[in-house]
């Protein structure tokens, strides 16, 4: 059985289309579907359903995927581990983070990383839906906030602390709030996070921990719209270190309740560094892990 028509068949599977997988390989669309189309061939079963709008996998086509991927990617190490016997960082690096966060500290790198290393190609997605190491064929994953259990190696890059905050102008407007009810006479620009309840604020200090319900006439999707917003004087605002470090420097915008840690959904948050296993890791990998480190602030707040 040809690998590469494996290989071929896990790109369809997560970009579910012929002619997106052709274009990322630089071919035509037919070589993409001939490919698939031997795969089924020798196996014998129909891996995908093919209509003139959308391309679905059946069920044995969902089936064979969960079973070669992690075959794939140990195929993809022994591979990487000659390549690296040169001691040059070679093939495609695939990297995920959050989408502000990426955009703010792992593009920057980005640069380095190829002019250092010419033979390297990366890929860079950025999305606020984690993404499954194995599946997508992710070497490293950037993760914000406290991790979830997993079977993946987990280092932290930097710690993390959430901050409410607001402009000047609006405290003055609508008073500072000085105990953690008096949020409740305030707008708070709420920001959705999934499998949390998105309608209330937590606050702790030494072991007391209160939880406030928030209101407030904006939910957003997006750290950085909601900082555009706070800075636009419409209210109270719950973001990272790492978002507003500058603001709150320059005065733009004001920490309220500096007596109190806060959050909107767990405590002891940071910056991960995610990669699929310890028993191996590429040259690739170790390299750009090696730039995080050197690059991300352990605390962005003085």
């Amino acid at each position: 059985m040809d690998i590469e028509n494996l290989h071929i068949f896990t790109d369809v599977m997560l970009l579910r289309s012929f002619t997106d997988v052709a274009k990322k390989k630089n071919t035509a669309p037919s070589s993409i579907s001939r490919s698939i189309a031997n795969l089924e061939r020798d196996l014998g079963v129909r891996l995908f359903h093919r209509t003139t709008r959308k391309l679905e996998p059946t069920e044995a086509g969902l089936l064979y995927y969960e079973q070669i991927s992690p075959l794939l990617m140990e195929l993809d190490n022994a591979k990487q581990a000659a390549i690296d016997i040169n001691q040059e960082p070679k093939g495609t690096l695939r990297i995920t983070a959050s989408t502000v966060y990426g955009q703010m500290y792992i593009t920057p790198l980005l640069p380095i990383l190829t002019r250092k290393y010419p033979l390297l190609k990366i890929e860079l997605l950025l999305t606020d839906t984690y993404l499954d190491l194995i599946e997508d064929r992710i070497d490293v994953s950037i993760r914000l906030g406290v991790l979830q259990d997993s079977s993946y190696v987990a280092r932290k890059l930097s710690n993390m602390e959430l901050f409410i905050c607001a402009t000047p102008k609006y405290l003055k407007q609508r008073s500072t709030p000085k105990q953690p009810k008096d949020i409740q006479n305030h707008d708070c620009l709420i920001f959705p996070r999934p499998g949390y309840n998105n309608t209330n604020w937590m606050f702790k200090q030494g072991n007391d921990v209160v939880k406030v319900p928030i209101q407030g006439q904006c939910l957003i999707t997006n750290s950085k719209a909601i900082k555009h917003c706070a800075l636009s004087d419409m209210g109270l605002a719950l973001l990272p270190d790492w978002l507003i470090h500058q603001e709150l420097e320059s005065g733009e915008l004001v920490r309220v309740f500096e007596d109190f840690t806060t959050t909107a959904t767990d405590f002891d948050g940071g910056v991960y560094v995610l990669y699929p296993t310890r028993e191996y890791i590429p040259l690739k990998t170790k390299v750009f892990i090696d730039l995080l480190n050197k690059n991300i602030p352990q605390t962005h707040i003085n």
